[in-house]
């Protein structure tokens, strides 16, 4: 019995065939290359090489699989726009994105956003240094505040407020609004959840 991943997977790649890879090329700022059959799509910055004979993403410089959760991201950024998406440059919490960010909010804060207080709430350097690791810019949010450009028409802002022993920690993290019209609300969970997640790998225990 397949995952809950591999049919979404597997669903996202029947969407992607149907589609015409000069639109996408246009809508999205991807390349695709008739001859390879392959869409290059550029992931936190690194490219990746989506094959269509073999269904398999990968990362081109060497090769390396993502995981299926960050597949997914990717597959439904190509897939899910339906129009050329212009980026706002203003930031808003999941809360004010349409289509559910209010209901799927609670359980954001608690997966993501409070991992991020909890991790780094108290040690603001590890945070900058995992920020600058995964690729992040410095922005003049919180105490400390990075944007990652996640896919090419996809950046999102994390910020930190160190606590003490009077002040408590928090953190937030922020969407551009056109993201409503460029993935599915789940998949905008999806790229919080990823960037939230690398961070606090990075960091180390």
């Amino acid at each position: 019995m397949k995952s809950n991943y591999k049919v979404a997977y597997d669903s996202e790649w029947n969407k992607l065939k149907q589609l015409n890879p000069t639109d996408v090329e246009r809508r999205l700022n991807v390349k695709y290359y008739t001859d390879k059959r392959q869409y290059i799509v550029p992931f936190f910055e690194k490219d990746y090489v989506l094959d269509f004979d073999s269904e398999t993403i990968y990362r081109k410089k060497d090769g390396k699989v993502p995981e299926i959760s960050d597949a997914i991201i990717i597959l439904n950024y190509l897939t899910y726009s339906a129009e050329k998406i212009i980026n706002t440059n203003k930031w808003v919490s999941l809360k004010e994105i349409p289509n559910g960010g209010a209901l799927f909010y609670p359980a954001f804060y608690k997966a993501s956003i409070l991992e991020l207080i909890k991790k780094f709430g108290k040690n603001i350097n590890i945070f900058e240094q995992s920020a600058l690791k995964l690729g992040g810019s410095y922005i003049k949010f919180g105490d400390k505040g990075y944007e990652f450009k996640v896919l090419p028409k996809v950046n999102i802002c994390i910020a930190v407020w160190e606590g003490d022993d009077e002040i408590s920690p928090n953190a937030t993290i922020l969407f551009e609004p056109s993201l409503q019209h460029l993935m599915h609300i789940e998949t905008i969970i999806g790229v919080g959840m990823c960037v939230s997640n690398k961070l606090i790998s990075i960091s180390g225990n």
